[in-house]
């Protein structure tokens, strides 16, 4: 066999050691593709033509290319996002715009585990860039996301023989990260039954009174902005959670049914949020009547004074104004979306059953993820419990 490492000389007399190597057919044209190496010794190239010949052998083979961090990172989103929800596309999306800040203009190829540490070191530190103060640091949460979306997207360039291996595969959230960010959850609790009476007896002549009841009934903003007035039935006392929902998707609202059967529920209203319900829908009809052409009728129960739907940024907006009037805790010590936990915290600790919280939040666990995630214990509670042991132990 005629050896493959040819001598050659250059025009100023250097000598370099060349071969031509097979490396497999195209996938698409099914032409035979062949990679030409140059080196300056021939032991250099029979090493690497013997490292090139074993890994082709074995279909582990990764031809050098130019694509950066950025191109790959479109393809990979094209195919990542063919089937999902449009939200759930832009969150991908946003989950790796630091990589493409911090990384997208390097070669694929050259991108590191260090590069990837490194890269989740300035995400906890100085990744912002809206929702808070430019150049501070991003949530564990966030940093998982985007550690895990580029873990996602670089196990496909490894199955495509883009890349050798995936340098984000054991990249972790430094330990010291996650325990401060669980301190700082431990200390934001949502309102206790004595905030949220003080709140609603604060808002009681509010325009938005039963639509912060809504909330407080266990509905996410994205429910509550999608709620129609035909998922009201008033003979029945029933409201139909869930089954619409209006969020941001992309800068646009998107709307979209439950991700669950179990998101599509039916909830029971309490007479005070059906009563509330009722005189919201008689204002709308005043409203309607004074601004006549120039009403939308859109059919939402959440509506400005025109008749137009809003949306869940909106809606928050107005919340925030609403506990800064009343006096209670509010934007930056209690969500919006902490109504829900309020309400299923409450629940909780009135005994109700895990089955039955797990089905009035909407999620198909059984209620172990509700309780987990929603139920917040706090010294009322404690002190029920005391009463129980009293009982035992007297």
């Amino acid at each position: 066999m005629a050896d493959p490492i040819k001598k050659i000389e250059l025009k100023d007399g250097t000598v370099r050691y060349r071969f031509v190597i097979d490396i497999g057919h195209d996938p698409e044209t099914g032409k035979r593709k062949q990679q030409t190496c140059t080196f300056n010794t021939k032991t250099q190239a029979k090493s690497e033509y013997a490292r090139i010949k074993h890994e082709c052998d074995r279909g582990t083979y990764v031809r050098p290319h130019k694509l950066t961090v950025d191109e790959f990172l479109d393809e990979w989103l094209a195919s990542a996002t063919r089937d999902v929800e449009k939200a759930t596309a832009a969150n991908y999306r946003d989950a790796l715009l630091p990589v493409r800040e911090r990384c997208g203009k390097r070669l694929l190829q050259s991108l590191t585990e260090t590069d990837v540490e490194k890269l989740v070191d300035w995400i906890l530190t100085g990744a912002r860039r809206r929702g808070g103060a430019p150049g501070t640091g991003l949530s564990v949460r966030s940093a998982s996301l985007t550690l895990s979306k580029l873990r996602t997207a670089l196990n496909v360039a490894v199955r495509r023989q883009l890349v050798v291996r995936n340098v984000a595969a054991f990249v972790t959230i430094p330990r010291a990260a996650r325990k401060a960010e669980q301190e700082t959850q431990a200390k934001r609790t949502p309102w206790t039954t004595e905030e949220v009476k003080t709140f609603l007896a604060g808002i009681r002549e509010e325009r938005l009174f039963s639509v912060m009841l809504l909330s407080l009934l266990g509905l996410r903003p994205a429910e509550v902005c999608g709620l129609r007035w035909i998922d009201v039935d008033f003979e029945a006392g029933t409201i139909a959670a869930g089954k619409n929902t209006r969020t941001l998707a992309d800068g646009q609202v998107e709307e979209k049914g439950a991700k669950s059967a179990a998101g599509n529920r039916g909830l029971p209203g309490p007479g005070v949020v059906m009563a509330a319900l009722k005189a919201f829908k008689t204002l709308q009809t005043t409203e309607r009547l004074a601004a006549g052409d120039a009403y939308s009728a859109s059919g939402y129960v959440l509506v400005d004074e025109l008749g137009a739907p809003q949306r869940t940024d909106w809606l928050r907006r107005r919340a925030y104004e609403l506990m800064e009037k009343v006096g209670v805790r509010g934007k930056g010590e209690v969500r919006l979306y902490d109504c829900r936990h309020s309400c299923l915290t409450f629940l909780g600790g009135a005994g109700v059953p895990d089955v039955v919280l797990a089905a009035w939040a909407g999620h198909a666990d059984g209620g172990t993820l509700a309780k987990r995630v929603y139920i917040h214990p706090d010294m009322s509670h404690l002190r029920a419990a005391t009463e129980q042991l009293d009982a035992l132990l007297g």
